[in-house]
């Protein structure tokens, strides 16, 4: 059984297949308006006296005086760490650092953690990072484990493959067209669910599948069109997104499960207003040229 088209639902998605979820412009836990990003005007501004009541996370937060976030760091234009610079971007670490502005802490008070996405829900479960911010897909399995607050973004499944690939979109995909993507991602387990003869590769970072496709050892990479976008966008000369999405993957934050105090600020912040996440969609994507809808938070 292949993936369904949800033509209706995508019917409005272009090659760059992006609806972000909403943002706030200010309150005292949900603040906006004047916080320093590096080069652009300021976006919003770090809350004060914050107090959150019935979140151990806050708690764990507070006694330590700073937040620890995972993120990817391989992901162009969402989660990137420039080697060179040892400097972050992207639109969901700029998303991370505003939530941690409505707890009350600025840039100086957050650690950065990447973790492979394998090992996610472990690292919420076991209490490395008080959240995660990293195209994190929200599914019922994983909400055993945590909770997902959002989502803030929605995308759906595609194809990068080389630019002379005869490859045009999944249809194409078989027994001889090897699919590559990371380990324990959304993206992979829906190959494997519904392309069961194709086969697959996996490694833990995504930079990981695309380098094996400039190579020649994979004949394609398979994640989220905005993922492969920013690769695209990277490597023009050797890489090509293909087709229309093939799925549809919600971006949440997760969280430890349990706290339903945090979840709801959180939340809160998505939904409240619009104008701080409209300057971190433009900081980080708004060169696509893609119009945006902000999705509902699903405040379960």
């Amino acid at each position: 059984m292949r993936i369904t088209r949800a033509a209706g639902a995508f019917a409005g998605i272009a090659i760059a297949a992006l609806a972000l979820a909403g943002c706030n412009s200010g309150s005292p836990t949900s603040p906006g308006g004047d916080a320093e990003t590096e080069g652009d005007d300021a976006l919003w501004e770090v809350a004060s006296d914050v107090s959150l009541e019935g979140s151990p996370t806050f708690d764990a937060i507070t006694e330590r005086d700073g937040i620890v976030v995972g993120v990817k760091e391989d992901q162009p234009n969402l989660g990137f760490l420039d080697a060179t610079t040892n400097e972050r971007s992207g639109f969901d670490v700029d998303i991370a650092r505003w939530i941690a502005a409505s707890l009350g802490y600025d840039e100086d008070k957050i650690e950065y953690k990447a973790i492979a996405s394998t090992n996610r829900e472990q690292s919420i479960v076991n209490g490395d990072v008080d959240y995660y911010v990293g195209t994190y897909s929200i599914t019922d399995d994983r909400k055993n484990q945590i909770d997902f607050a959002g989502p803030y973004f929605i995308t759906g499944q595609g194809l990068l493959v080389a630019t002379d690939s005869t490859i045009e979109s999944e249809d194409d995909l078989s027994a001889d067209t090897t699919v590559c993507s990371a380990t324990g991602s959304t993206p992979i387990q829906n190959i494997r669910d519904n392309y069961p003869d194709v086969p697959t590769e996996e490694f833990d970072l995504y930079s990981a599948c695309v380098d094996a496709l400039i190579n020649g050892t994979v004949d394609a990479v398979t994640t989220d069109q905005a993922i492969l976008i920013g690769y695209a966008a990277q490597y023009p000369d050797d890489i090509k997104v293909v087709g229309e999405p093939f799925s549809e993957e919600r971006y949440g934050v997760g969280l430890a499960k349990g706290d339903d105090a945090l979840r709801a600020h959180i939340n809160d912040l998505f939904t409240e207003g619009g104008d701080v996440w409209q300057g971190i969609f433009d900081k980080n994507l708004g060169d696509s040229g893609i119009t945006v809808e902000q999705p509902a938070v699903d405040a379960y």
